[in-house]
């Protein structure tokens, strides 16, 4: 069989979303996670894999225990499906730029607790641009660390970016990191806890390789303070808020965890001592990656809307600062 029609045996036979699933398997070494990712079944996934596997005639991956590995033919299609992708995405790129900021798809990745946020953002640049679409990815700090590193997405938002030499980092919000604990735990009124105290309280915190886990980990080290045992972990701040309410123990979340209930809902905000913890999200996107029209409108958009949250995030800080200033005096005149 001559290149040609080799080349022509393997275009009618072989679709792009085979070529995807195949990527997203051999990228994240699990056909669960594949499944995941691209919301399909996991029968599906294997279904896909054995059709395109069929139509090379080779072995694409071979198991060695429960892991997955490719093979010498796998390693070569992985090699030409990065290409087609990355080509794909630069067409598309250009297409958004001949069409402007009218139509065109936003691709974001965002850390968990930023969740909160990106709604509020994304419904305001919906409205001024109603030709867009938005594909969103809810990920911990350490997943979306790898996006980046494989320019999955026009834009990411993240606590803490990775250095400046890998990406182009924008201030976007406040983020502060408060202690909370039910509305009816002992420790609540109670004025300038120390932080060493509230390491005596059962502490639910969010998975290894969250940024939020992370920066607390940084200020008790800080301060020569041991890192706590988590009671429970949860990938989830919502799970967190619940096993809060329901006093399972306390935990040290963003502030705009509790945009839903406000600060004086069933969880309550704890006076503690080097508390908050000062944060920032930013909006991260790789050094050398071309902006499309509609990712550098958004950027704008988001710094702009930006400053509006931020105040509102300062007079929500100011009602605390208050709060501590009026429990600080009642205690003095007991």
């Amino acid at each position: 069989m001559t290149r040609t029609n080799l080349v022509s045996e393997l275009a009618r036979h072989i679709t792009l979303r085979q070529l995807q699933v195949f990527e997203a398997v051999a990228r994240l070494g699990s056909f669960t996670r594949a499944a995941e990712e691209l919301y399909l079944a996991q029968p599906t996934v294997s279904m896909q894999l054995k059709k395109l596997t069929d139509t090379i005639s080779l072995p694409l991956f071979e198991q060695v225990g429960i892991r997955i590995h490719l093979t010498e033919t796998g390693r070569e299609l992985y090699t030409v499906c990065k290409e087609v992708f990355n080509n794909l995405t630069n067409l598309e790129t250009k297409i958004a730029d001949i069409k402007g900021v009218k139509s065109g798809l936003l691709k974001l990745a965002v850390i968990t607790s930023s969740k909160y946020l990106v709604p509020h953002l994304l419904g305001q640049f919906g409205r001024l641009h109603p030709g867009i679409d938005f594909s969103l990815n809810v990920e911990n700090r350490e997943h979306i660390l790898e996006r980046i590193s494989r320019y999955e997405d026009d834009l990411c938002i993240l606590g803490q970016p990775p250095p400046e030499s890998e990406v182009e980092a924008h201030p976007l919000v406040p983020n502060p990191l408060v202690a909370m604990a039910s509305c009816n735990h002992p420790l609540v009124g109670v004025p300038n806890i120390p932080l060493k105290q509230l390491l005596d309280e059962p502490f639910i915190l969010r998975e290894p390789g969250s940024g939020t886990r992370d920066a607390i980990n940084r200020l008790l080290t800080s301060k020569g303070l041991r890192i706590p045992v988590a009671r429970m972990e949860f990938a989830s701040n919502e799970a967190i808020k619940q096993a809060v309410v329901a006093g399972l123990g306390i935990s040290i979340l963003s502030l705009h965890s509790l945009a839903l209930e406000g600060t004086s809902g069933p969880i309550a905000i704890l006076d503690v001592q080097g508390l908050p913890i000062n944060r920032y999200w930013y909006l991260v996107h790789p050094k050398n990656k071309k902006l499309s029209p509609v990712t550098l409108a958004f950027l704008e958009f988001a710094k702009m809307e930006g400053q509006n949250i931020a105040n509102k995030t300062e007079q929500k800080m100011e009602k605390i600062r208050k709060s501590r200033a009026y429990n600080n005096k009642k205690q003095k005149n007991k």
